[in-house]
Parts: structure tokens; C-alpha cells; sequence
């Protein structure tokens, strides 16, 4: 039996058919293996939020889920209030319901309060509270904790994160600038 298993693990793959309606060429098969990678970090960065966030509100009534918790942190970042419109801006999103939700989910949880005078909603901002500040200091001791350790494990790390963020901030222009385009040729039958 050790014999046959060392047989089929010393047999070179025979290669990976990647071509399939999304990739019948080498620059469809790249474009395809890097949106796979998008789904999978986006699954996974999801949870890794989702868990965090869980760890920084034991005991809240509201829970907040990692969406918030990110929302929550650009709030704080610069100490600085944001309108809903920059928050948007921001994080390069158009869905205003959903983050006004998740303004709504924060304020209840008593992480953010609303600045600007009473009753006008368009030049509302919001800041971080003294609870907020604590739940995002939790949050980045977390992250200190278990996240950094993890990228230890990838050589010249700062500088291959920083490569990585410049082409996935190159891909966020280019697929706005293709749903710009989609968007034209919509069929609304």
C-alpha cells in the first residue's frame, strides 16, 4: 500500500483544465483565478470581522456585526466626525440605506452619537463615543493580537501588503469603471 501511495505522489499533475465560459484564454484564466481569490477573501475577511466584532461587544443588547464594526472604525479614524456621505465615500459605497442602518445600529448600541442640529438630517455627522472609543481599542488589540502574528509568516510582509493593496485598490477602479459601463447597456425589458 505505501508502495502505490508513493507512486501516485511522485506522478506530476497532469495540469488543471482552467478553461471554462469565464476563461478561455490566458488573460480570462488570470482574470478568473483572481476574482475566485476575491470571493474566497471576501467569505473569509467577512467572518474574521463578523467574529471580531462579536468579541468587542459581550453583553450589548444590539449586536453589531463586522460591517459595523468597520463603519464604527472609519468613524474614529483622523478623530474626525463623518456625514454618511463621506462614510460612503469612504468606503467606495453607494448602498446610503444600508449604511444609514448600520448608523442607526450604532447609535442604539450607543457607539456613535449624531452631531449638528436637531431635525436636519443632511448635514448630520457622527463621532465615536467614550463607548465607541473603547470598543475600537478593543477591536485593535484584537487584531494586534491575532492578526498581525499571522502575516509575520509572509517574507518582506509590509512591503507584499502594500503591492497587494495598490492592485486591489487598481481592481476596485476597474470594475467600477466596467459597472459604470455595464450599467449603460442594461437591458430593462
Amino acid at each position: 500500500m505505501d508502495k502505490k501511495l508513493s507512486q501516485i505522489s511522485s506522478k506530476k499533475p497532469s495540469g488543471l483544465n482552467k478553461h471554462w465560459h469565464l476563461s478561455t484564454n490566458q488573460q480570462e484564466i488570470a482574470l478568473t483565478e483572481i476574482e475566485f481569490s476575491l470571493f474566497r477573501s471576501y467569505a473569509a475577511f467577512g467572518r474574521w470581522m463578523d467574529d471580531l466584532a462579536a468579541c468587542c461587544q459581550n453583553g450589548e443588547d444590539v449586536k453589531c456585526s463586522g460591517s459595523d464594526f468597520a463603519l464604527l472604525n472609519v468613524i474614529r479614524m483622523h478623530g474626525r466626525p463623518k456625514s454618511i456621505s463621506d462614510l460612503g465615500r469612504l468606503l467606495n459605497r453607494d448602498d446610503i440605506s444600508n449604511l444609514q442602518y448600520s448608523i442607526r445600529k450604532l447609535t442604539k448600541s450607543g457607539f456613535i452619537e449624531k452631531i449638528g442640529l436637531k431635525g436636519q438630517k443632511k448635514n448630520a455627522t457622527y463621532k465615536v463615543t467614550e463607548k465607541g472609543l473603547i470598543a475600537t481599542d478593543t477591536y485593535a488589540r484584537f487584531r494586534q493580537e491575532l492578526l498581525l502574528p499571522l502575516t509575520d509568516q509572509i517574507s518582506e510582509s509590509s512591503e507584499k501588503m502594500n503591492q497587494i493593496s495598490n492592485v486591489l485598490n487598481l481592481l476596485s477602479g476597474i470594475y467600477d469603471q466596467a459597472a459604470c459601463v455595464a450599467a449603460t447597456h442594461r437591458d430593462e425589458r
